[in-house]
């Protein structure tokens, strides 16, 4: 589990086929690698991976193909990823929780200064848009974020410059594909309203 606070803006130092899937090495200046051992998750871009090899101040990672067609931001070389270290049961949890399972990709739709803040509005695939509520919690690209307004759809958050300068958000503009996580909560709400009801 995470918590959507990001420690750290790495990059994919190295990407390498194999069999279908990639080989990520992701280089990392101030996530603390000195307790990370092999077989520990970390969440690169809001996706969950299994630590393979340690190398000074990176990590390795294997990629399936299932979960580079089901994500954005993990196939290329020199991209600059969102990186946190799983929770450990005496961590503060500053965000939400977060399983580090992508739920789908979402599409921006506006990115905008709105003078202390920026907006940023995203386009959710509809089979996720009934997840998302106002002032829930929804995972941008790792990120732990308040939904501020829902249309259709659409979702609207605001991020602050502390933010924006601790994440790779500030690089988002229209067009541009996120991954989304919701909030493990509305799953479990869903998943008993439909038990209850059978």
């Amino acid at each position: 589990m995470f918590s959507g606070i990001i420690a750290d803006v790495g990059a994919i130092a190295r990407a390498e086929d194999r069999q279908g899937g990639l080989r990520l090495t992701v280089g990392t200046h101030l996530l603390g690698m000195d307790d990370v051992q092999l077989g520990d998750s970390i969440a690169v871009n809001g996706v969950c991976l299994t630590v393979v090899q340690k190398v000074a101040n990176s990590f390795v990672v294997d990629v399936s193909r299932e979960t580079l067609d089901c994500t954005v931001g993990l196939d290329r070389q020199g991209a600059k990823v969102n990186l946190e270290k799983a929770l450990r049961l005496s961590d503060r949890l500053g965000g939400h929780l977060v399983s580090g399972h992508v739920d789908g990709v979402g599409e921006v739709v506006a990115f905008n200064d709105v003078g202390e803040s920026w907006r940023l509005i995203v386009r959710a695939p509809h089979e996720l848009a009934k997840y998302i509520a106002q002032k829930g919690s929804i995972t941008i690209n790792g990120v732990s974020l308040t939904v501020n307004r829902v249309a259709g759809n659409e979702f609207e958050v605001n991020l602050i410059p502390h933010t924006l300068a601790v994440t790779t958000l500030h690089e988002l503009k229209a067009g541009a594909k996120v991954n989304l996580e919701i909030d493990l909560i509305a799953r479990y709400v869903e998943r008993m309203m439909t038990v209850e009801s059978t």
